[in-house]
């Protein structure tokens, strides 16, 4: 019986170890910041849908933005335009995310069916201000 509880409480506390090694690397690689504002021209009846690695994470409406932390590493950003009634292609931008970085984009059109994500060098005033609107 001894035998059992001795090797018992030694796999109960490998388990504790592994995982608090397994939260400390969690917490020791914060994501970055991603902004993703809408072009003045965007369209006043026009939702700028995003997507993030295929999974939809926003339908950003006039006068909004997406603001939000996302994990370190590679991801894509597909972004279009809906309705889809008008046969919007989506396009996509892929980036290498790394901790502690923001990554500012304006979605805009390119031509009369294609929305895309341009990267921009706005200052926490300039984003402040547009955020005001």
């Amino acid at each position: 019986m001894i035998i059992l509880t001795s090797y018992l409480s030694r796999v109960f506390l490998i388990l504790i170890l592994m995982s608090a090694v397994s939260m400390g690397s969690a917490t020791a690689q914060p994501g970055g910041r991603l902004i993703v504002l809408r072009a003045p021209n965007f369209g006043w009846n026009l939702v700028l849908n995003l997507k993030i690695d295929g999974r939809t994470v926003a339908n950003v409406v006039q006068g909004r933005s997406y603001d939000h932390f996302i994990p370190a590493g590679r991801h894509v950003f597909t972004v279009s335009a809906a309705p889809s009634a008008y046969s919007y292609e989506p396009t996509s931008t892929s980036i290498n995310v790394h901790p502690g970085e923001s990554y500012v984009f304006m979605a805009m059109w390119q031509d009369q069916y294609r929305v895309v994500l341009r990267a921009t060098e706005l200052t926490a005033t300039q984003m402040a201000q547009l955020r005001s609107y």
